[in-house]
């Protein structure tokens, strides 16, 4: 069933809005523009005041920002304690007995935590992390999938001022070994086994296979999920539970300074060694609280449920740091959105009434492949706001989003930031933007960014080019860890006193910000730059296709030429006819130079097991090279079929 709804070129040119409703403004936490016009007042100002409104200090700062360029420090000399943020203070204003976490396990097991059970389990973690040996100052690896034990071990590592390095539970034991020797880590937590698709996958052999490289660990903690017999090498692994059994429930939490580091967090790069990005305390903790406030409207009865993987960023700051921060219930999920069917989501949101939801546009582009008959079978009617988050989101997956999943009368804010931004950068608030399909809209108040053109100047209205920010702000990366130079060529080279994002935007005649993906992923046909969301966005208008991925392929001639993996709407068969009618559609709404010169159909898209779309291996199938890292992939089997039809279609082609 396709959406009755605005091709891209018309919402572009009708400039197709969506003002918050009288209903919706009047119970929102932001009606109007102060909080903008505060921050353009003062910003260092502006944020002191929400490090007053939001943070509970044992001691206050005595500077707001001290900044040396490209190192910043927020709210110096300021006390603090992250784990007291999200938990004793709640419990000590009346408010144990809140559940912290609603949790749904994938075989559907479930557990109610409060906040109050959350701060005994964190303590008594606390202590057994202690007895290991685990200081303050010590990197504490963490392997685990969508459990609770995951924010506990977050929290208890926090409380005992252990930087964690959290590394997403689908990744090889390669990849954790590289992360926890480059940390420097001195224990590891992990789990038996995780559940995936009905399936279970052995954690903690990956975990093994990683000490064995990882020469740093010296202890294993190991929480028990499935029951699975594994292998525990005496002296350094001890099973969670019998850790914790006998442990004190109380703990007194380290009082760290404003800038102690709490974590570091490792991004992916396509060839590069990942980078450890650094974050310290107090400013992160504010920028996660302020802006999950602020962005999705957050009330004492606010169920909600961010659909991201905790092992990366969005789950750092969105279900565990900035949600626990502001004392919000939180549904953890732990599968995948078809198992063990595929309105599984939706019965999670009757279930639990959730009343926000923030997932990324791949699994929306996915819900819309399936059809709107899986959420329209259960009463979603709790909902009060839809977020999306991770890549740029196409006019006709936000209008989806909104009509089948928000009842077509609730607030959809798209939302842009980076692990090295800690929090949400650019996004509407919800009781005063006007949204548009498809744009992040504008910096939220206390942010300041720009698009700039190659030389640093900034566009024009209606132009295009690279996102800088161009001041401070309190959740901002404080470095890469072990690598300085690293991170000032990496950041701060191009264009000095600015910040590059590594992302491109247009800027339109309002000021709204339309993201374009990351730089990386424009392409150069024939001298034009045209970027790979673009033609994506224009592939999805089309009413057969459900979902698309772009690359750039090599091309003699044009430098470049564009080749487009295709997923088509249940029912609709690929055929030569339809490539012809795609590519002449792409034609018609960006113009002839953006054909896709190759489109592959296929089932599937290859996608991590957090829902993104793995471009960097859809180029090594267009340009038919070795396969690159397929460890993190949902199913490897995806790409090695895709890699067979498009040799077919190079086939054809030549």
């Amino acid at each position: 069933m396709s959406v009755d709804v605005k091709t891209i070129e018309a919402l572009f040119k009708e400039g197709r809005t969506f003002a918050p409703s009288e209903e919706f403004r009047a119970q929102a936490n932001v009606s109007n523009d102060s909080l903008y016009k505060e921050a353009d007042a003062d910003i260092e100002a502006f944020w002191a005041r929400q490090a007053e409104k939001y943070v509970s200090w044992y001691k206050k700062w005595d500077t707001t920002l001290e900044w040396d360029l490209p190192f910043a420090k927020w709210f110096a000399g300021g006390k603090l304690n992250a784990a007291y943020q999200c938990l004793d203070r709640h419990v000590a204003a009346g408010k144990g007995d809140k559940v912290a976490y609603l949790f749904e396990g994938e075989p559907g097991d479930t557990r109610s935590i409060t906040y109050k059970q959350l701060l005994d389990e964190v303590c008594r973690l606390a202590n057994a992390l202690k007895g290991l040996g685990v200081k303050r100052g010590d990197r504490v690896g963490i392997y685990l999938g969508m459990i609770p034990e995951l924010p506990a071990a977050m929290l208890a590592c926090a409380r005992i001022g252990a930087p964690h390095c959290v590394v997403f539970g689908g990744f090889s034991a390669d990849a954790v070994a590289d992360r926890m020797q480059d940390a420097g880590a001195v224990c590891l937590i992990t789990q038996d086994e995780a559940w995936r698709r009905g399936k279970a996958v052995a954690m903690k052999h990956n975990a093994d296979e990683a000490c064995d490289k990882a020469e740093t660990i010296k202890n294993m903690v190991v929480v028990r999920r499935t029951g699975a017999e594994v292998s525990m090498v005496a002296g350094r692994d001890h099973w969670y539970h019998e850790l914790i059994a006998d442990q004190s429930s109380e703990c007194e939490p380290e009082v760290m300074d404003a800038e102690d580091l709490l974590f570091t967090l490792y991004t992916s790069g396509t060839t590069a060694k990942p980078k450890g990005i650094k974050h310290t305390t107090a400013g992160y903790m504010l920028q996660a609280m302020y802006t999950h406030d602020i962005v999705f409207n957050i009330h004492p009865d606010t169920v909600y449920w961010c659909a991201a993987d905790i092992g990366w960023i969005t789950g750092h700051t969105y279900i565990v740091y900035g949600t626990l921060g502001n004392g919000t219930t939180n549904i953890l999920y732990e599968g995948t959105p078809d198992y063990p069917v595929k309105d599984r989501w939706w019965e999670i949101v009757e279930k639990y009434k959730a009343t926000v939801l923030y997932c990324a546009p791949t699994a929306i582009r996915t819900f819309m492949k399936w059809g709107p008959e899986f959420p329209q079978k259960h009463d979603l009617s709790s909902l009060k706001l839809l977020g999306t988050v991770g890549e740029p989101i196409n006019p006709e997956a936000w209008i989806w989003y909104r009509q089948f999943i928000g009842a077509d009368s609730i607030p959809v804010v798209d939302t842009w930031w980076q692990t090295e931004t800690g929090g949400i950068m650019v996004a509407p608030l919800p009781g005063v933007t006007t949204l548009k399909p498809g744009s992040a809209t504008k910096p939220l108040p206390g942010i300041r960014a720009a698009v700039v053109d190659e030389a640093g100047k900034e566009v024009s209205p209606g132009g295009g080019g690279y996102v800088v920010l161009t001041h401070p702000w309190p959740g901002m990366l404080r470095g890469i860890w072990g690598a300085d130079e690293r991170y000032k060529e990496t950041y701060w080279a191009t264009y000095g006193d600015r910040y590059l994002a590594g992302d491109g935007a247009r800027i339109d005649t309002d000021g709204y910000f339309w993201f374009m993906g990351r730089v990386d992923d424009v392409m150069n046909v024939s001298g034009h730059r045209i970027s790979t969301t673009e033609v994506e966005s224009a592939l999805v208008d089309h009413p057969s296709v459900a979902e698309a991925a772009v690359v750039g392929k090599a091309d003699e001639q044009t430098g470049q030429t564009i080749a487009a993996f295709v997923t088509l709407r249940s029912g609709i068969e690929g055929s030569t006819e339809l490539v012809a009618e795609l590519r002449n559609h792409v034609g018609k709404l960006i113009g002839p130079i953006a054909k896709p010169k190759f489109i592959t159909f296929t089932p599937e898209l290859p996608k991590t097991r957090s829902g993104k779309i793995m471009r960097r291996l859809l180029r090594d199938v267009s340009e038919q090279r070795l396969l690159g890292d397929t460890t993190t992939l949902a199913d490897t089997g995806v790409v090695h079929e895709l890699q067979r039809r498009a040799a077919e279609e190079a086939g054809k082609e030549a």
